[in-house]
Formats: structure tokens, C-alpha cells, sequence
């Protein structure tokens, strides 16, 4: 009988009388069901490290530890081409010290070693002392035991392609079949293969990741210093850059660009970027009120000055004393108030409606628009001198479709916020963001959010796909909406949050003359119509019923969804 050999974990000794069917064994099919059951454990340990290991250099070394241990297959080494793809370098072992390691290097047709990753054909050496071709790189042969010693080497193939080499010496004289090393060999190598795949599909995404996480990092890092205005491309740091340098001073702004493009941010950052960063910054829609209510908020009025003026009443101007207000929608002015403006501008000094004294201010303006003032002038829609007035200091804020770059930044972002305000854990799958890069955005970066939620909600904390992505854009595609101005109306001052501003998706083609009365709240409302029952009906089924976040969906506050689940009578 031979040597006992140490026991395996898997207790395996126990199943060779399985093997045969019977106890009754001569001593050599003893012997030989004896080494197809270590065999047998090998393959099944080595299966286990795969999983089991945290790094492939513990499961790799694992493995050449088995093959030491229980088949005799001593100084196992896998060798793997360099970064350079020139020569082979021992990458794992056990057995060989680090300086033997290290001298471990062949060319791609060097040695035995050499020509098995070349050629992808196992070699066996029954003595390496008479074969001319060994080479006595990595070990001398003083460190060898003494007697006849073999090297056998197969190739470590993924698919068609050798990938590496998996070599070990043995005794030659054992009673064990070289075959039988080669065959265990084969199938060691296999694995090895596969913990080479799968730590390289790691390292591949981990770079991605480690690469995505630097460049939102920094993207973040920018956004604090930018007031929340994330983005890296050239045309944004063009935007960025002029706002910085005129946010220290006092002169009139002038912010263009389409909708959804930002121009409540750059006005934030124009005013927290001044001296007045510490008075008042107050917002208003000049789109979004009907012009009688518009000069009272913007001039304030005295008591009796039109019905329902039952007290005093201070306007934007006079309350941003001291600090900004933003106008936007600057575009929508009638002539009369631009004349009134115009006098602000020129004199900083304003009357209240139904006043005859003069209430001196110090504001700083900052006027936007989608529109382009400049062929409303030729069209004498607009003031020329105002024009002048407010266009001292231009910054065109670009379209998303010209910010290359930005929407992977921006998906991502949205993609944290969304995750992180509905507590799940979506994630973007294979092609999502490259979609999300080629698609045109005319609503630009408030549209990239509203489609960024949507698509979270609809997932329910699992993977975004790009099936999922065109539904939703193709939805999208259906409103053609880049010119139009914003039809929701707003008299609080400039919002805070993520959601506040967003335009009415079910309204965005309508026009500020389908506004009904203000409610008894004093906000205003678009029309509603039968056509925008079907889509917060799907709102309501994408959410479970739940409103705020229908609401969510569709760009609208809560009160406004709630205002029309009443108006159309949708029951939830």
C-alpha cells in the first residue's frame, strides 16, 4: 500500500467504494480509485476557492497549494504575459521564493515554458537534466530533490486563445501516470482561466467605476464652489467663467439660453458670488402673471389702489432692496411695464401702483429669457433702449445637446438624488448612457432630471435599460416644446429645492392666455383638458398610487396635481 496522504476537507476518501461498486479491490485499481479520488477533491477544492477567495492571488496560490499537497505537483507556477505582451512573467507560485519568482521571465518562444504558451500544446519533461531546452531560470538545481525530476506545463486557454502557462515539477519515479497529472493540469487550468477572467472584468469596471466616481467627484467638487451648476464641458466653463467674473460687481446681468438650461442657478451663483450675497435675492416670472397682477408685484401698491387693495403693499423692487431680484422671462414684458422698468434702470427709483412718491432703491438686476430679444426689438415687440439697459453684460448659458460630456455627469447625479429621495437602488444598465448622450434634449437639463426619475420609479430599485429609456424619451418626443415659455406659475421667491420651477409637462405647449383665475391661494393654473387624464392616470400606476411622487413625475407641485385629479375627477 502506498503512503497515507493528508485528508481533504471534502472527505472524498469515502466515495471509492462508490466508484467501484464494490469493497473488494486489488491493490492497484486500490491505487488507482485512490488517485481519481484526490483528483476529484483537488478539482472539487479548487472549485470552492474561486468563490471563496477575496483576490486571485489567494485562490490562484490555492490552487498550486493543492497541487502540491495532495498530488505531488511540487513549485507550481502560472506565468502570464507582461503589460507589454513580449514576455512571460511568473505571476503566481508556491514553493519558489521571491528572488526565484522574479527571475522567472521568458520570451514568447523561450524554453519549454516558451513554446507551450506559444503553441498551446502541453509539454511534459520526463528528466529536465537531459532535455537541452529546460531552462534553469527561476530555480537552480542544487534546491531540487535529488533522483530523476519532470516538469510538465499546459496551456491556460480562454476559448481558442493561451492566456498563460500552468507549470509544476514532479518525481518522475511515482507510480502515478504522467496522464493523469496532465488531465488534472487541464482542468486546474481551466479555472485558473476563469479567476484570471473574472479578476480582469473586475479590474475593467472597477476602473470605469473608479473613473466615473473621480470625474463626478470632481464634477461635485466644482458644483459647490458653482453653486450647485454641475457640468465640464468647454461650453459651461465658458458660461461659469463670465459669471464669476462679473458676480463681485453691480452690473445689470443678461442671461439667455433655451428653458431648462439653468438660469435660476447662474443667478444664484451671481448673487451669492457679490457683496450683497447677504440681502435679499428675490425672483419673479414676468411669463407666468397676468400684467395687472405683474406691476403690483413688481412696484408694490397703496391702500385703494385698485379693488381689493385694502392695505399697503410693498413690490419685489422695494423688497430686494439691497440685494438682487432676478426677472425672468424678461422677454414677456408688455410695453408698458418695460417703460416703468426702464425708469428703475435709469433711476433707481420707483413708484408704487396708485403712488405719487418716489421710493429710491438699490437693486441689482439680473433679467433672463428663452427668447431672443434682440429680433423682438426689430420686431418692435421690445424696447430697444431697455435692450441697451440690460444687456450690459451678456452669458449665454448653452443647450445640453452643445455640453458634450455633461449629460453622463448630470444622468448620474440625478441618478444619486432620485436613489437616495425614493430609498432604492437603480442603477444604469449596458448602453443607458450613451442613449442618454445622443438624444437632443430640448428640454435640457430640467427634462434630463424629470426623464432620470422617471425612469427610477419605473424600475423599482433595479436596472435601468435602455428599452426602459426609449419609452421614455419617445413619450418625451411627443411634446415639442423648445421655445415655449414656461406656463407655471410662481410668487413665492426663488426656490430652494430640486423640484421647484419645473415646468408643467402637461401644460408646456400652452400659453400664458389659457391661465384661469388665481385660486383662492393665489397661484395660478393652466387650463386643464381631458388629453392630460391618461397621462397622470400612467403617473399614478408607475408610483402605486402614490401622488406626491405621480406628481413628482409629471413636473408638478402637489397642489397642482391634486387640482387637477379634482378638475378631470380621477379617482385613486
Amino acid at each position: 500500500m502506498r503512503l497515507s496522504k493528508p485528508s481533504l476537507s471534502s472527505g472524498l476518501d469515502a466515495i471509492v467504494p462508490e466508484l467501484t461498486g464494490s469493497s473488494s479491490l486489488t491493490t492497484s485499481e486500490y491505487l488507482q480509485y485512490e488517485d481519481q479520488s484526490y483528483d476529484l477533491g483537488v478539482v472539487h477544492e479548487a472549485a470552492k476557492l474561486i468563490s471563496s477567495s477575496h483576490t486571485p492571488e489567494l485562490a490562484i496560490t490555492g490552487i498550486l497549494r493543492l497541487m502540491s499537497e495532495f498530488l505531488g505537483l511540487n513549485r507550481g507556477r502560472v506565468l502570464l504575459p507582461e503589460s507589454s505582451g513580449d514576455r512571460l512573467q511568473i505571476r503566481y507560485s508556491y514553493g519558489l521564493q521571491p528572488e526565484e519568482r522574479s527571475r522567472g521571465v521568458y520570451g514568447m518562444d523561450d524554453g519549454i515554458t516558451g513554446k507551450v504558451m506559444k503553441r498551446g500544446m502541453p509539454a511534459v519533461v520526463q528528466n529536465i537534466d537531459e532535455e537541452p531546452e529546460f531552462l534553469y531560470r527561476a530555480i537552480d538545481r542544487s534546491t531540487l530533490p535529488p533522483g530523476i525530476v519532470s516538469f510538465l506545463a499546459v496551456p491556460i486557454l480562454d476559448g481558442d486563445n493561451t492566456i498563460g502557462v500552468l507549470a509544476a515539477h514532479r518525481l518522475r519515479e511515482r507510480s502515478r501516470a504522467f496522464d493523469a497529472d496532465l488531465t488534472v493540469l487541464r482542468i486546474l487550468s481551466t479555472l485558473v482561466a476563469q479567476i484570471i477572467n473574472i479578476n480582469q472584468l473586475i479590474e475593467q469596471r472597477t476602473e470605469a467605476l473608479q473613473l466615473e466616481n473621480k470625474q463626478l467627484k470632481g464634477a461635485l467638487d466644482t458644483q459647490h464652489i458653482n453653486h450647485g451648476i454641475l457640468g465640464e464641458s468647454q461650453a459651461i466653463r465658458d458660461a461659469l467663467h463670465k459669471t464669476t467674473t462679473v458676480a463681485p460687481t453691480d452690473i445689470t446681468t443678461f442671461l439667455s439660453g433655451e428653458s431648462g438650461t439653468g438660469k435660476e442657478r447662474f443667478s444664484q451663483m451671481l448673487h451669492l458670488g457679490s457683496p450683497r450675497k447677504d440681502m435679499p435675492l428675490l425672483a419673479i416670472n414676468c411669463a407666468a402673471i397676468p400684467e395687472h397682477l405683474l406691476e403690483s408685484e413688481l412696484f408694490g401698491h397703496e391702500r385703494g389702489a385698485f379693488t381689493g387693495a385694502t392695505s399697503v403693499k410693498k413690490g419685489k423692487l422695494e423688497l430686494a432692496n439691497g440685494g438682487t431680484l432676478f426677472l425672468d422671462e424678461i422677454g414677456d414684458l408688455s410695453m408698458d411695464l418695460q417703460s416703468k422698468l426702464l425708469r428703475v434702470l435709469e433711476g433707481r427709483i420707483i413708484q408704487r401702483v396708485g403712488g405719487v412718491h418716489d421710493i429710491p432703491i438699490d437693486v441689482r438686476i439680473i433679467a433672463a429669457t428663452h427668447k431672443n430679444l434682440q429680433d423682438a426689438v426689430n420686431q418692435g415687440e421690445f424696447r430697444l433702449d431697455l435692450f441697451y439697459r440690460l444687456n450690459v453684460f451678456p452669458i449665454h448659458l448653452p443647450p445640453l445637446r452643445e455640453r458634450h460630456g455633461d449629460v453622463r455627469i448630470l444622468a448620474r447625479h440625478f441618478l444619486l438624488s432620485a436613489n437616495k429621495e425614493y430609498a432604492v437602488n437603480s442603477v444604469f444598465g449596458k448602453g443607458v448612457l450613451t442613449r442618454l448622450e445622443s438624444y437632443d434634449w430640448p428640454g435640457n437639463i430640467r427634462q434630463l432630471e424629470n426623464v432620470v426619475r422617471r425612469a427610477v420609479l419605473t424600475s423599482a430599485g433595479g436596472s435601468i435599460g435602455v428599452g426602459e429609456i426609449e419609452e421614455i424619451l419617445s413619450q418625451e418626443s411627443a411634446v415639442n416644446g423648445r421655445s415655449s415659455p414656461m406656463n407655471e406659475v410662481r410668487h413665492d421667491d426663488l426656490p430652494t429645492n430640486t423640484d421647484s420651477g419645473r415646468r408643467n409637462l402637461l401644460g408646456t405647449n400652452r400659453s400664458t392666455n389659457d391661465m384661469t383665475d388665481a385660486s383662492e391661494s393665489g397661484r395660478l393654473y393652466s387650463r386643464v383638458s381631458e388629453d392630460q387624464a391618461a397621462p397622470i392616470r400612467e403617473a399614478l400606476m408607475q408610483t402605486g398610487g402614490n401622488k406626491t411622487r405621480a406628481a413628482k413625475l409629471l413636473g408638478m407641485t402637489s397642489r397642482q396635481f391634486r387640482y387637477r385629479l379634482e378638475k378631470l375627477e380621477i379617482d385613486t
